[in-house]
């Protein structure tokens, strides 16, 4: 095997009194795919930070080339070509696209810059990536699945030795996904050291050479990717036996709880009906850009909408959350860091804030705030080092299990969770299912929308399938299959009702 070119030896960190990484060893040698891998709050962010130049190591060495290095910050790392695309979006919202693919290292023309080199290597690199954005469209208008192309696009400008990619395809499709797989064999065969991470351990079986494990802080296994079975990975990431990942299925009752009618977005979503029963799981699948997401907004009232939504009988306004949510219907968002929490607020603060009122408001009792937050954290198996912590320092996992209280604090009768495990761990991820089964049996009604196929026939008794901003089917018991969803996402029934007219 050729030498590293970065590597960790005895690495370990603290934040204060806490130490979260414990003596790592690990090496990244060129031409290699290593897969990082552990639950939320394992320590692999602050690994890839160390490796990266965003964090010092508090004990241990980081060496460049087999030689130990200090980095004065993440410039001189990219400098010296290690390049991390993150899992939170690194983009400027105002700039154009080529801005944000060139901010800092500019091309120019003598004294000018050279705007129309660096909107045609942008050009570039975005076809590369069967990305169809416009190179001079703002940021802000794009959407999240494109933001994460452009990050991919930004690190592909960058002559890179080692490319650190933490959870890069967390909101892409299938599609998209395929396609970043192509890049990843490309600098592959030309010889830079890439770091994956993800929760999808499909992904890291197909695309990894090499499997580290963490656990707690802990380096537990590190193997070639050949030798370790999806469920050998999931058990090293959460020290036990990982069986029955989905509880058994709500049954659901006959009652119909929420009614859709001939619901319609302008521009969005066309002519949908749908009936959700008492105690069901029911799933929501189709493509990114199906209408999905706006769906759901349009039912609890955060979007525009004509049709008719009834909630236990009684017929909803449009756009009138707080009404849905004081009927008992709540939505928790697919993005929890941009619209679902407030990352630099606490745990009490997040948890409380839509429901104020009921804590006394203007003169909030924060004993019965502390107290709510007692149940949440157990309830939820909420793991924070510090209650009164900003809630951006919280894993994923933990963060999402949080945005869970928060929805669900009102109590609820029906509950539509979109992306109810993105970005989540397996053991995290058994944890969420177990808690959407425990709501069904309480008699209480799920919508889960998710772009995880696996998950929707796990979870869901029923599935509703969108294509094109309309209901291209629905699908229930033994027909909840991969391939019958599939058909449905894609269009294909439609495409054959359609030739046999």
């Amino acid at each position: 095997m050729t030498a590293p070119i970065l590597a960790l030896r005895g690495v370990t960190r603290s934040f204060g009194p806490i130490e979260v990484l414990h003596g790592v060893d690990f090496a990244l040698h060129p031409g290699e795919v290593h897969a990082l891998i552990g639950e939320n709050g394992a320590g692999k962010s602050t690994a890839m930070k160390i490796l990266a130049g965003y964090l010092d190591p508090t004990g241990g060495e980081v060496l460049l080339d087999g030689t130990p290095i200090r980095f004065a910050g993440s410039d001189q790392a990219e400098d010296l070509g290690i390049i991390m695309i993150h899992q939170e979006f690194n983009l400027a919202e105002h700039l154009a696209v080529d801005q944000n693919v060139f901010l800092g290292r500019e091309l120019k023309r003598g004294w000018l810059l050279d705007h129309k080199a660096m909107r045609a290597r942008t050009a570039e690199l975005l076809a590369s990536l069967e990305c169809r954005v416009d190179p001079a469209e703002p940021v802000r208008r794009i959407s999240v699945p494109d933001k994460q192309m452009v990050e991919i696009a930004k690190a592909l400008s960058r002559k890179a030795r080692v490319l650190i990619m933490d959870e890069p395809t967390a909101v892409l499709t299938e599609r998209e996904t395929e396609v970043l797989f192509r890049q990843i064999e490309r600098l592959r065969a030309e010889g830079v050291a890439i770091l994956y991470t993800s929760h999808k351990l499909g992904e890291v079986s197909r695309i990894a050479d090499r499997v580290t494990v963490l656990r707690d802080g802990t380096m537990v296994r590190s193997d070639p990717a050949a030798g370790l079975t999806q469920d050998d990975m999931a058990a090293a990431m959460v020290g036990r036996e990982l069986s029955d990942l989905y509880p058994a299925k709500a049954a659901g009752g006959a009652e119909p709880v929420l009614e859709v009618e001939d619901l319609a977005v302008p521009g969005l979503v066309e002519d949908v009906s749908l009936t959700l029963r008492r105690g069901e799981v029911l799933g929501i699948g189709g493509l990114v850009g199906s209408g999905r997401t706006e769906l759901a907004e349009a039912i609890v009232g955060l979007r525009p909408r004509s049709g008719t939504v009834r909630l236990k009988g009684r017929e909803l306004a449009p756009e009138r959350v707080a009404e849905a949510m004081r009927a008992g219907l709540v939505y928790l968002t697919e993005d929890r860091k941009g619209a679902g929490l407030l990352l630099e607020k606490s745990l009490r603060e997040n948890l409380t804030l839509p429901l104020l009122e009921t804590f006394g408001w203007p003169l909030i009792d924060r004993r019965r705030e502390e107290a709510a937050l007692d149940k949440a954290i157990a309830d939820f198996a909420i793991r924070a080092p510090q209650r009164g912590m900003a809630v951006g320092n919280l894993s994923g996992g933990n963060q999402q299990k949080l945005l869970l209280a928060k929805t669900l604090l009102s109590d609820p009768d029906v509950i539509i969770i979109d992306e109810p495990t993105r970005g989540i761990d397996i053991g995290t991820k058994q944890q969420i299912y177990g808690l959407i089964a425990g709501l069904a049996a309480e008699g209480r009604s799920i919508i889960v929308i998710s772009s995880e196929m696996p998950e929707l026939i796990g979870l869901a008794s029923r599935v509703v399938v969108m294509h094109a901003g309309r209901k291209a089917g629905e699908l229930a018991g033994e027909a909840v299959t991969e391939g019958g969803i599939v058909r449905l996402a894609m269009g294909m029934e439609q495409t054959a009702r359609d030739n046999a007219a």
